[in-house]
């Protein structure tokens, strides 16, 4: 959720969008069509697909919708027409491909076979290839590439596939605008990228056909960005969970033979929670301070992190919602804690226990102000949290410039990391210094997580320092340690001579 802009700390430098792999790679393909001057309007031209599955019926609509005159060229086109928008022509796939010289393969791989037949029509076609795989490389060859084996006199082009059939029935606006495009034919691509804008997407160029593995690749992937923040979030869960197990259940039935197995649904998972919430989002402004530490040290912007810091930096928003989403679940936890029937028998034994004991007046004034400050300050968190996972996402974050956008991921998320910290030092109090709440000799709970969100805060406090704020932001604009400076200076005798000094000076 932290992204700094390049100028302050923790900012990789990087361009937004810009991996750091991406940065050590020749910048061939992965280029953006859109507004391209030199592309032609396509609209009105007859464009063709053979298939009538699913995907292939949303094609056709699609492209109708968008202007296009489409004919489907099917194996039984009888049966098959009623499945089809009135305006689109559905024929034998012998007459389609006639008719037109771009045609949308929309058919399985294992049925390319079954087109052979046209070959001899073929010659000289653009065909699109959108078909996907079953299982990542699950063959050595892509299905685009297999494609232009078969028909060699053809162009081949592998694009629409990462585009669902949804997308293409409701418009671009409500799915993935982007249609990954590859071959080895610039103007097929071209082509191919001119019906792509004219159908509302944004074509974007990724190469030659070896590309094409890659690109049926990434619908088979399964958010390959969460995968490192999920198991993050897990690994913390389970470590925090068994830490409290062990504290609220394990040590009452070693020591007082009580059973507290009750305790585990609701309580035990409450007291997680928060844990885990509290320290993904120091995670999410950890790396920054690493990014500037490294930066001090080195003198430049223009050393490469390692590649375990690179990755982190670019999972920042995944780790800060998933803290968000802790958060929420802990919110909701708590209010159903006093809806459990163990609660309502605890409320009633404590009742009755202060009547035996005659106390009329059972007032903390110290526990009231601590539960009053801490409620209310873990709900100001949860509100800046929430504003942090709402600005996250892409149809508000375009909304914004980059000053807006820095400022609340930025400056709002490290005042949302120091409120959490003062939530947590309020639900601890003074009882971190009591004795009894030391099970088998370890912490409370809260103890631990703030190691890591105080070191964070003690961080960024040290980088605000003006001697220390004034050399980052000399390093973010370019300044080097060690770089040497030519400069001119006037001699006695009028004259000039050159030198060099260390840019340090």
């Amino acid at each position: 959720m932290d992204t700094a802009s390049p100028c302050s700390p923790g900012s990789d430098a990087l361009q937004p969008g810009m991996s750091g792999r991406d940065m050590a790679k020749p910048l061939l393909g992965h280029q953006i069509i859109e507004g391209d001057a030199s592309i032609t309007p396509a609209a009105g031209r007859t464009i063709g697909v053979l298939g009538s599955g699913d995907f292939a019926r949303s094609l056709a609509i699609r492209l109708v919708c968008s202007g296009f005159k489409v004919v489907v060229g099917s194996r039984n086109p009888r049966r098959k027409a009623g499945l089809f928008p009135s305006a689109a022509e559905v024929t034998l796939q012998a007459e389609a491909v006639k008719k037109t010289d771009v045609i949308f393969v929309a058919v399985f791989r294992e049925h390319y076979s079954t087109l052979c037949d046209l070959a001899d029509v073929l010659v000289g076609k653009i065909l699109v290839d959108v078909s996907n795989n079953t299982e990542i490389n699950h063959r050595k060859e892509s299905n685009a590439e297999y494609l232009a084996s078969l028909f060699p006199a053809c162009t081949v082009v592998k694009g629409f596939n990462v585009v669902s059939a949804w997308t293409l029935q409701s418009g671009a606006r409500d799915g993935n605008k982007q249609v990954l495009i590859c071959s080895n034919n610039q103007e097929a691509k071209r082509t191919v990228a001119e019906i792509a804008q004219v159908m509302g997407f944004t074509p974007v160029d990724m190469g030659c056909m070896s590309s094409a593995s890659e690109i049926e690749n990434i619908p088979l992937r399964l958010l390959p960005a969460w995968k490192i923040p999920i198991f993050l979030a897990l690994g913390l869960f389970i470590c925090f969970f068994t830490y409290n197990l062990i504290r609220q259940v394990i040590h009452p039935y070693i020591r007082e033979q009580k059973n507290k197995l009750y305790k585990i649904p609701i309580e035990v998972v409450n007291t997680t929670l928060p844990c885990v919430a509290y320290v993904m989002l120091s995670l999410v402004y950890l790396p920054g301070v690493l990014a500037a530490c490294s930066q001090l040290y080195y003198g430049t912007k223009y050393r490469r992190f390692p590649d375990w810091l690179d990755q982190w930096l670019q999972h920042r928003k995944q780790i800060g919602l998933l803290s968000f989403f802790c958060a929420a679940l802990h919110a909701v936890y708590s209010f159903c804690l006093p809806m459990r029937r163990s609660h309502r028998y605890q409320l009633i034994e404590t009742a009755v226990k202060q009547a035996v004991e005659k106390k009329m007046n059972i007032w903390v004034e110290e526990e009231v102000w601590r539960m009053e400050i801490y409620i209310s300050v873990g709900i100001i968190a949860l509100g800046l949290l929430s504003l942090l996972a709402i600005t996250s996402l892409p149809s508000i974050a375009n909304s914004l410039n980059w000053r807006e956008f820095s400022f609340i991921q930025s400056t709002l998320g490290f005042i949302a990391l120091v409120i959490s910290t003062l939530h947590t030092l309020t639900y601890g109090w003074s009882r971190a210094f009591d004795e009894n709440q030391y099970k088998f000799y370890l912490p409370p709970t809260y103890t631990l997580t703030l190691l890591v969100p105080c070191t964070v805060i003690l961080a960024k406090v040290i980088f605000n320092l003006p001697c220390i704020q004034q050399r980052l932001q000399r390093i973010r604009r370019g300044w080097e340690k060690g770089r040497y400076v030519k400069f001119v200076l006037p001699s006695a005798t009028g004259e000039y001579s050159s030198g060099e000094t260390s840019s340090n000076v």
